[in-house]
């Protein structure tokens, strides 16, 4: 319950910086009205995020014809998490990656770029694909778009702040001209950290859903580890060309940050990995893992264009 606690505290500080930038622009009433423009934009992006993003990275539906090993498999994950069958994706990126997106449980999604499957073993991709049902179950997909929907609308209240300012009626700003120029420049700042921070902590809490899910938390910090080596070595175009969606991915798809620092949208892989140590050892299935070496080619040898079919 930690994890969801230190969320709610988190969404509750990004509503009140919102307000807060909004009553030092324009007062009382510039906080109403920013109130009501942050519930209009969440209301927009929660009918529309996840088909944006999809579009946002050419992901191209498929089906069980497509890749009926993969289709089976995480049909047969979304079971045992008491899930309905998400809407499978793929995108053509030759980096290992994967996220979900949608409003709801009955309305998700699940996106696996080419290079998952081509350059993954079977039981890493299955670990994958359960921590990304995690997501959806928890319904961090709706938490992250609306973080990032407030997110960004403080930015854009800041720079019609700086723009625009204030008249000099009752409404106006209640600080002086120096405190309201440091609102406007920090409150940004202060809602990337807050993002970050609530990217980093449902992170964790798929991690932890997901080794339930697929019964093999081994094999989820091992995809980790490969995962993050190949970010590192294979660019992400479509990320790259989109950055506001890293934070959606199982592993930065940017560049494998390292660090674990506030700006992060991840946490450090190595702390996610000794955090599924612990539960493979309370599993009884500890011992016996080391992290792997970088691969040029999956379990069936050359690469295919479709190995799961």
């Amino acid at each position: 319950m930690g994890g969801y606690l230190r969320t709610v505290v988190l969404l509750a500080a990004l509503t009140a910086l919102f307000g807060a930038l909004g009553f030092a622009i324009a007062g009382q009433q510039g906080m109403v009205l920013a109130l009501l423009f942050a519930g209009g934009m969440n209301l927009f992006a929660w009918w529309n995020s996840d088909r944006m993003v999809l579009r946002m990275h050419n992901a191209q539906p498929i089906g069980p014809q497509d890749a009926p090993r993969l289709y089976e498999m995480t049909a047969q994950l979304a079971h045992h998490a008491g899930l309905p069958m998400p809407a499978l994706y793929v995108i053509h990126e030759d980096q290992p990656n994967a996220f979900a997106t949608g409003r709801s449980p009955s309305n998700a999604a699940v996106a696996v770029n080419t290079g998952l499957l081509d350059l993954m073993p079977e039981e890493e991709v299955a670990g994958v694909i359960a921590h990304e049902l995690a997501h959806i179950r928890n319904r961090d997909t709706l938490i992250m778009t609306v973080t990032a929907t407030v997110a960004g609308a403080i930015s854009m209240l800041a720079n019609f702040g700086m723009i625009f300012g204030g008249n000099r009626d009752r409404n106006q700003s209640p600080f002086g001209p120096i405190a309201m120029i440091l609102m406007l420049i920090l409150a940004p700042l202060a809602a990337a950290v807050v993002q970050m921070a609530i990217s980093r902590s449902r992170e964790y809490e798929a991690d932890r859903l997901g080794a339930e899910i697929c019964g093999n938390p081994l094999a989820l910090a091992s995809a980790l580890q490969r995962l993050e080596n190949y970010a590192h070595q294979i660019q992400n175009y479509g990320a790259e060309a989109n950055p506001a969606s890293a934070h959606m991915f199982i592993i930065n798809p940017l560049s494998g940050a390292r660090m674990d620092n506030l700006f992060s949208t991840h946490p450090r892989t190595e702390n996610r990995v000794a955090a599924l140590q612990q539960i493979a050892a309370r599993m009884g299935q500890g011992g016996g893992w080391s992290a792997p070496a970088p691969q040029s080619a999956g379990p069936w040898g050359a690469r295919r264009r479709n190995p799961w079919g």
